[in-house]
């Protein structure tokens, strides 16, 4: 045997074993089962896991942008005229959230925590400062008492509003956007202090909210299953809540947002519970994205999670009491706030009835700046990016025995909007592209072997079509030669 075929027979034999063996790890799916094992078993909250320290410090810096609607024509308002608004802000802060408390429990299977947040101003992100900055806007804690009377005698309400009244206390104020935001000694609610000291005299949308915690609460690890990886087990010792109508509305679902289990796909439905919203809410996929060269899936939530029940029977279990329903786009969670009227919404009313949008000027909903959203990525389910979007409003209405109200007719007024954001740092964002590419290359690797067998098998036809070619040339050349002599002996014996 020549040096030539045992090339060309040691390339058939290599060839034919790479086609065989990575046809057979492509079908079989040998390594993506083993990469998705090994996702599975480090992406969860486990003392031991690589997320583990990320989830207990959070490297992603979060700003929460607060903006505001300013009241330019309250005296037309309360005369019956169309209220005028104009947004200012946003004051920006950063958000510290460290989890502190962690305790494993039942064997690892679940971890107790408290998720503390902490807030410092930002000048340089800010527009504007909320220590200077004069805002007019509903006088919340004036509402909440009247609101709270309106079950009262008409005499009582008569005294009240003539009390409010002497003390210069009106349905709008002026303040600094610091004390709105973070609190003030409120003349009404000092005066109800001396008769009721369980009611605080200071009032701040954020009052007692720097530096506390929502709750306490138990996630699953994901130890005995990766889907239930970071998933709420209890709040507060709740495994569901009690204020709304029916059963499915009280369900604690889902995560708390900063966490999803590995191995995402476009046509599930992610769970978030929301505790400053007191409900969970769904997500559904919305389109591909890239975020700092991480592939990522965009996840917002749909149009029927405040839908009114007439148009999502589902929802009508956020009507409480039951019947007593809102339209599309906002949520009354007063139910689970005691005090004023609130009612949560979309920034702007985005997605909400119009009849809400047209009811004050100065809002101009879109989805860009207005919709909440969550980039995930699909492998490791980690959020690259997250925007979460929400409006406090107040509903505003008329008032027996308080003739300030004399003119109103029942509104929800917008307060202001708040957009946490949160996007992965460069150096998270880097050890995540080295992530996935490892991934990617041992998951293709049956690939790469059916190629290297492939580009073999070409070598090897070229080299037997060559092989083939030498051989035929030496029977043919001499007789060439000779038929080249034959004509030459001839001409010359001629």
């Amino acid at each position: 045997m020549t040096r030539r075929s045992c090339v060309i027979y040691a390339t058939g034999i290599v060839c034919a074993h790479l086609l065989i063996v990575g046809i057979t790890l492509v079908v079989a799916q040998v390594f993506q089962t083993m990469i998705h094992n090994r996702l599975k078993k480090e992406l969860t909250l486990t003392e031991a896991s690589q997320v583990f320290e990320s989830w207990k410090n959070p490297p992603p810096p979060v700003y929460m942008e607060y903006y505001f609607f300013n009241v330019t024509n309250p005296e037309v308002f309360l005369a019956g005229g169309k209220a005028v608004v104009t947004q200012i802000g946003p004051y920006t802060y950063r958000e510290y959230r460290p989890r502190e408390n962690v305790t494993f429990l039942e064997n690892g299977t679940k971890v107790y925590a408290l998720n503390p947040k902490s807030f410092v101003f930002v000048p340089e992100k800010s527009r504007g400062n909320p220590e200077v900055d004069i805002l007019r806007t509903v006088n919340i804690p004036a509402v909440a008492v009247m609101s709270e009377l309106n079950s009262y005698s008409f005499l009582l309400r008569t005294i009240v509003s003539m009390y409010m009244k002497s003390i210069g206390v009106e349905i709008f104020m002026t303040r600094t956007v610091h004390e709105v935001l973070w609190g003030f000694k409120d003349p009404l609610l000092t005066k109800i202090h001396s008769i009721r000291p369980e009611v605080d005299e200071m009032f701040g949308l954020m009052w007692k909210k720097n530096g506390t915690h929502e709750g306490e609460f138990v996630f699953l690890t994901g130890e005995r299953d990766y889907m239930e990886y970071g998933r709420i087990d209890t709040w507060n010792g709740l495994t569901e809540m009690s204020w709304w109508s029916s059963n499915q509305s009280n369900m604690i679902n889902g995560t708390d947002g900063s966490v999803f289990h590995p191995l995402l796909s476009r046509k599930e439905l992610l769970y978030i519970f929301a505790a400053d919203l007191c409900r969970s809410i769904h997500l559904g996929y919305v389109e591909d994205v890239d975020v700092k060269g991480i592939p990522a899936y965009r996840f917002a939530p749909p149009h029927d999670v405040l839908q009114s029940p007439e148009e999502n029977p589902t929802n009508a279990g956020f009507c409480v009491p039951a019947g007593d329903c809102l339209g599309t786009g906002v949520l009354k969670v007063s139910v689970c706030r005691e005090g004023a009227p609130i009612v949560v919404s979309f920034p702007h009313f985005y997605q909400a009835d119009d009849k809400y949008i047209n009811a004050v000027d100065g809002l101009h909903p879109n989805k860009e700046e207005h919709e909440t959203y969550l980039d995930l990525n699909p492998t490791t389910g980690v959020p690259i990016r997250a925007c979460k979007r929400a409006q406090l409003n107040i509903i505003l209405n008329r008032v027996q025995g308080f003739p300030e109200t004399k003119h109103l007719n029942e509104i929800i007024f917008p307060i202001m909007f708040v957009n946490e954001t949160a996007t992965i740092d460069d150096d998270s964002a880097a050890q995540m592209r080295t992530l996935l590419l490892i991934v990617t290359l041992v998951s293709n690797f049956p690939l790469l072997i059916v190629g290297m067998g492939a580009i073999l098998l070409i070598v090897l036809v070229v080299l037997v079509c060559r092989s083939r070619q030498k051989k035929v040339r030496p029977v043919l050349y001499p007789c060439m030669n000779v038929s080249t002599k034959d004509s030459s002996y001839d001409k010359t014996f001629l």
